[in-house]
């Protein structure tokens, strides 16, 4: 399957190098880098602590799609915090 990737040029850069330093293709490189990454076991996620209070409405159908929509603008704002800042 083919995609678009938008890679910070920095990185671009790196990946293209790295690849060619071992003699393979980048999308063989990045493919690689893929199948590593999901091989790696992950930590369970971080807990979102807005949803302590409002998980037990999630079993009203009416009051899930509004929990759905406030989650999803709570995490756009959460995702536009430098975690540097929290520090």
């Amino acid at each position: 399957m083919k995609t678009t990737l938008d890679l910070p040029d920095e990185l671009f850069r790196q990946v293209k190098s790295t690849a060619a330093s071992r003699g393979i293709l980048m999308k063989q490189f990045i493919t690689e880098a893929l199948i590593e990454k999901l091989a790696t076991p992950h930590p369970a996620p971080i807990p979102k602590p807005w949803m302590k209070f409002a998980g037990c409405m999630a079993n009203d159908p009416e009051m899930r799609a509004e929990l759905h929509r406030i989650t999803g603008i709570v995490e756009a704002e959460f995702g536009k915090v430098d975690p540097e800042d929290w520090k």
